[in-house]
C-alpha cells in the first residue's frame, strides 16, 4: 500500500513560524514521525510539500496512478481554494484532511474548510498526532476498516 502525504503552503516554515500555534517540530520532524509509523504499519509513504496551488493540484491528479490514499494539510488553501477542493473530489481516492492547530478555535476566516465536504475525514488540533492519526485513518480506509 502506498500513501501520499501532502503539506501545503508555509508548512516548510514549521518550527520557526508561530510555534505557539504550530509547535516546535519542523516539517522534517513530522515527516520522520510519519515514516516511522508507515514502517510500523507496513505501508510505503511519500511526503511532498509545496507553497503553490497549481503544483498541489498536479500532485493530487498524479496520485491516482500511484497511491491508494492521501493525507493532506492544505494550509491556508483549506479556507478558500475551490480548485483544490475540486481536485480532491475528482481523484476518487480517500483523502484525510489534517491540521496541526484546531481550526475551529482559530480566527473566524479559518474555521471553515472547503476541503472537508469532499474529504473522507478531517483531523485537527492535535499537533503531529493529527498527521499520525490521519495516516492511520488513510490506511484503515484503504483496508475497508472504516
Amino acid at each position: 500500500m502506498k500513501i501520499l502525504v501532502i503539506h501545503g503552503p508555509n508548512l516548510n516554515l514549521l518550527g520557526k513560524r508561530e510555534p505557539n500555534i504550530y509547535g516546535q517540530l519542523t516539517l522534517a520532524d513530522i515527516n520522520n514521525y510519519l515514516q516511522q509509523l508507515a514502517g510500523d504499519l507496513g505501508v510505503e509513504l511519500e511526503c511532498f510539500q509545496s507553497n503553490h496551488e497549481g503544483i498541489l493540484i498536479d500532485k493530487l491528479h498524479q496520485a491516482v496512478a500511484i497511491f491508494e490514499a492521501v493525507v493532506f494539510n492544505p494550509g491556508a488553501f483549506t479556507h478558500y481554494s475551490i480548485a483544490l477542493r475540486d481536485a480532491v473530489a475528482a481523484i476518487k481516492l480517500p483523502v484525510i484532511e489534517v491540521h496541526l492547530s484546531n481550526i475551529q478555535a482559530r480566527e473566524a476566516f479559518r474555521q471553515h474548510s472547503v476541503i472537508a465536504p469532499v474529504a473522507a475525514g478531517q483531523i485537527s488540533g492535535l499537533g503531529v498526532q493529527s498527521y499520525l492519526l490521519g495516516l492511520r485513518a488513510a490506511v484503515a480506509k484503504v483496508k475497508g476498516e472504516s
